[in-house]
């Protein structure tokens, strides 16, 4: 049983935790080819551009379907790793539980800094409001906090520091 939920909560982790970070990582520079595209008081430079600020916009859009998505299936992640980690009875272990914490601290900021400035920024190219360069650099900077929480959490789950694996 436990190999099978450790089956599960890995093949968790990538279905759903991969595809948010790629998409989230993707997003702010998505934002800025469309701010770019269609600079704001113009009609887009002719037919060509405004269909191209379209297919940007989509990506956006996109982009940010993924990691809502994606963010909504990732609570699978934590709960196949308790029961894993029960099966297991390593509960009370350091590295299990510095990984809970690096977990919850990445769920919070998805929820808190990622997805909510990922709707502003959308809301603001649908209204074709101006986007400053700031906005999006300090998107991606809670974007790759949230990615390298994620790396640290895998690496732990590998490493598992005290392990008696021999890994």
């Amino acid at each position: 049983m436990t190999k099978f939920l450790l089956s599960l909560h890995v093949l968790a982790a990538i279905l759903a935790i991969g595809p948010v970070t790629v998409a989230a990582s993707m997003f702010p520079q998505a934002v800025r080819r469309v701010a770019v595209a269609v600079p704001v008081g113009t009609a887009g430079g002719g037919a060509g551009a405004a269909g191209a600020a379209q297919d940007d916009t989509s990506t956006v859009r996109l982009l940010h379907r993924i990691c809502r998505v994606y963010s909504g299936l990732g609570v699978a992640v934590p709960l196949l790793g308790f029961a894993t980690a029960a099966a297991m009875g390593v509960l009370g272990d350091a590295w299990l539980i510095a990984s809970i914490t690096l977990t919850a601290a990445a769920a919070g900021i998805l929820l808190a800094f990622v997805l909510p400035r990922q709707e502003e920024l959308l809301e603001d190219l649908t209204g074709r409001q101006p986007v400053e360069r700031a906005r999006t650099a300090r998107l991606a900077m809670f974007t790759g906090l949230f990615n390298l929480l994620w790396a640290t959490v895998t690496v732990l789950m590998i490493v598992r520091p005290g392990s008696t694996t021999g890994a």
